[in-house]
Parts: C-alpha cells; structure tokens; sequence
C-alpha cells in the first residue's frame, strides 16, 4: 500500500494543473487560474471547514494526494517510500492505509481549528507521512537511517532512525512555534499528525509487545534499512 498511496499521489499531481505537464489547463494565466480553483476545491480551507460545509469536511481527506509543486510532491513521496514500507509491514497493509488516512484527516483538521478564520488553502500528504515518522520511530527507533546534515557539508551518514526523527520533529515545533499565523508550510500539521502517530503506536502495540517482538524484527530492520 505505500506504493499504492506514492502511485496515487504522483499521478493526481501529474494529471493535475500544478505540475504544468496536463495541457487541457492551458499556459500562463490560464494555468494560474486553474491552479488556485484546483487547490480550493480539493484543499483545505479553514474557515470554509467550519461554516459547516458537508462538501469541506471531505476536503482533509482529498487534500492528502494534492501537493502544490514537484518539491512538495517529491520531498512528502521520499520520507513516505522510506519510512512507509517497514511502518506498514509492522502494522499490516489494511491497518496501515486506515492509520495513514486518519491520522492526516486528523493533523490537517487539528491544523484547520488552530486558525479556524484563515482562507488559506491547505494541500499535501505531510500530516500523514508525519503520522507515519511518529509511528516509525515507536516501532523501530534502533533502524539505520541514512541523512544528509547541510551542517556536516551533505556527507550521507547513517544514524538510528530516533536521532534522525527527533531531530526532524524539533525543527518542526519550533518552526510552527516562530509560525504562528501559519503562512506557508503548515508546520503544526506535522507536529499534530506525529504526536498522532508516535500515540497511536504506543497505544496500539504497548512497550510490551514491542520488546518481544524487537529481537525478531531487529533483523530485518538492518537487511531493509531505509
């Protein structure tokens, strides 16, 4: 299923106005014009999500397989093809795909009542993909992951996934702390969808079974490093 979701993703982009490549949405101000009218009606706009819109209330679950541009697509696609796959083995694939929908409905609605009067629209998978580091870093917190630090000069070095994964959910809370009108990237998004995750994950599986089942995992876990 993290194919399937990575497949949906790229192909609603490509077929839609943002990545510039569907012709039906025309060049230039044409295109510009397609492009916000695609973005409102698929993304989430907080203060349309509390007028009482049925039609809005869908819109956090569309609003997963919309992105704004390829750096959008491709930066939200890579941590979901690296993370996604061992998350989804550890849960199932029918378990995953419900966890991976509502916890990015929940993180874009959590985004949403935070700045409830904005008419900005809200597109992208990143509420989810968090919701999916949050989990991963309960499940395997000992996986390697290989990084790229701009502070280290790019060198790809490999450190366990909870370095890595704490040190990304703390550039997140303090950008949406220095954020907080939430212009731009919705940081709060994905501090809500990883606390989701990490909870879910705790919760679901508890620091019992996950010990028993570590020692057995711990294999696979150094032959599939993300």
């Amino acid at each position: 299923m993290t194919n399937v979701l990575i497949g949906l993703c790229c192909a609603v982009f490509v077929l839609g106005p943002a990545s510039g490549l569907n012709r039906i949405y025309g060049t230039g101000d044409a295109l510009l014009k397609a492009q916000t009218a695609y973005f409102e009606r698929w993304g989430v706009i907080p203060l349309d999500l509390w007028s009482g819109s049925v039609r809005a209330l869908v819109t956090p679950l569309t609003a997963l397989f919309v992105h704004g541009s390829w750096l959008h697509l491709l930066g939200n696609m890579l941590f979901l093809y690296v993370f996604g796959a061992m998350a989804e083995a550890r849960m199932g694939r029918l378990p995953f795909t419900a966890f991976y929908l509502i916890i990015g409905y929940l993180a874009l609605l959590g985004y949403a009542a935070a700045h409830a009067d904005s008419g900005q629209t809200l597109v992208g998978a990143s509420g989810s993909i968090s919701g999916v580091l949050g989990a991963f870093l309960y499940l395997f917190p000992t996986a390697r992951v290989t990084s790229l630090f701009p502070f280290l000069f790019f060198l790809p070095l490999r450190f366990p996934a909870w370095i890595v994964l704490l040190f990304w959910f703390v550039i997140q809370w303090q950008a949406a702390q220095d954020d907080p009108r939430g212009p731009g990237v919705a940081y709060l998004a994905h501090v809500i969808g990883f606390a989701l995750g990490f909870l879910y994950a705790w919760a679901r599986y508890g620091r019992d079974s996950v010990g028993a089942t570590r020692a057995n995992d711990r294999a696979t876990e150094e032959e599939s490093q993300p």
